[in-house]
């Protein structure tokens, strides 16, 4: 394999690292900024006159910004996900043609 083919996969599998650190951070953050949306929505449900929070936590699970915000978890965590599998799979061919490659070099030294 030449330099620069290694190289590109190396650039690569960096690339695509940097997209799945910034992803994986959007996912998270949303997933913390649910709780704070929840308790955010639920006091505003106690100040329009909601007093139980049983109520205030009902209305908060339904508020639009509320399921906004799970959709957008849903695809942050899509995406995230699938560019994780991006690298495993970079990842495994890259060690599939080291093998391959190991296995050709024991080969010549056989003959």
């Amino acid at each position: 394999m030449s330099q620069d083919i290694e190289e590109s996969r190396f650039a690569e599998l960096a690339e695509i690292a940097a997209r799945y650190a910034k992803a994986k951070a959007t996912a998270e953050h949303l997933a913390e900024f649910r709780k704070s949306k929840k308790a955010i929505l639920m006091r505003e449900a106690e100040l329009a006159g909601i007093k139980t929070a049983a109520l205030q936590e009902r209305d908060a699970y339904a508020n639009r910004e509320y399921i906004e915000l799970l959709e957008g978890l849903k695809e942050a965590t899509e995406q995230a996900e699938s560019l994780r599998w991006q690298l495993e799979v970079k990842r495994m061919r890259f060690e599939w043609s080291r093998t391959k490659a190991a296995n050709k070099r024991a080969e010549m030294s056989l003959r």
